[in-house]
């Protein structure tokens, strides 16, 4: 009864922090960066784009075109992770419609850049680390890098690239620039608050299911796990298993280990560099002969 309360109320305060991280970074959208026409990244700059061109609601705008990118991340990421990411965008939603009609709080692109990209870090740091997310492009991102040779960060960079240079061709290319400055700030911070848009962490877990939960790990994200044979001083036996992922995929990681071996010990690292080829499912198909 008591791990079921516990488990509610860690939900309840990670919902509470979710709404804190949407709450800033609509803050820092409506109220510096929107008013001075500096653009954030991903499906986000995609929606300020439209917003300004055709004056279609940037809450609206932020759900429909999000839409795709959320299933792409409950085919490839899980259900809690979705269910959060919906969470995320209502809230991060509501909040636009609710900042909108606020003054800016400056007409300085330096103080719009700086405060704008540093409360957004903010706000999306907090969203992230708490299993959500207020923007697709990193779900389809992680899905694309376990197809092709490119990490994340790589492609989320690509694209958003991309979406300044539109803006500098429809606003000007100083608008592009600023907009690719504050871009740059809001990463760093993010880094800062959630450890990094792509940093590769490491986990080891130590288990009693180490065959069933390797095959789970497989199936929910792709990632391959190396097993090794230990034994625990007064445990016995036990598998290890060593698993390289990103930081958008420990909160499923955490979930598929709960769900699957209450006693397991779980540890996660960072890692400042991966030398040689890191395995990456194909497709379905070969998925379980691989690991038998």
């Amino acid at each position: 009864m008591s791990k079921i309360r516990n488990k509610n109320a860690k939900i309840i305060l990670d919902l509470i922090v979710i709404l804190l991280g949407c709450i800033l970074a609509a803050l820092a959208i409506e109220c510096f960066l929107i008013p001075n026409t500096i653009l954030d990244g991903g499906i986000t700059g995609v929606s300020i784009i439209i917003h300004k061109v055709f004056k279609i609601p940037l809450s609206f705008l932020i759900i429909i075109l999000n839409i795709p990118f959320v299933y792409i991340g409950y085919r490839n990421l899980g259900k809690q992770f979705v269910i959060r990411t919906v969470y995320s965008m209502i809230m991060f939603s509501v909040f636009l419609d609710f900042f909108k009609n606020i003054e800016s709080f400056t007409s300085e692109n330096l103080l719009a850049i700086v405060y704008g990209g540093g409360l957004l870090g903010i706000g999306v740091g907090l969203v992230i680390r708490y299993g959500g997310c207020v923007d697709g492009t990193e779900s389809v991102a992680i899905v694309i890098s376990k197809k092709l040779n490119f990490s994340v960060g790589q492609i989320v960079l690509l694209f958003n690239l991309i979406v300044f240079t539109i803006a500098g061709f429809i606003f000007g290319f100083n608008r592009a620039m600023y907009s690719l400055l504050t871009y740059i700030i809001t990463f760093k911070v993010i880094d800062f608050v959630a450890d990094g848009i792509d940093k590769a962490k490491a986990a080891m877990i130590i288990t009693d299911k180490g065959t069933s939960l390797s095959e789970e790990i497989y199936k929910k994200l792709g990632r391959t796990t190396t097993t090794l044979k230990g034994k625990g001083l007064l445990s016995g036996e036990k598998a290890i298993l060593y698993c390289v992922l990103t930081r958008m995929e420990i909160f499923e990681l955490k979930r598929i280990v709960e769900e699957m071996d209450e006693s397991a010990f779980v540890t996660i690292n960072d890692i400042s560099d991966i030398i040689g080829n890191h395995i990456k499912s194909t497709n379905k198909k070969t998925k379980m002969k691989q690991l038998h």
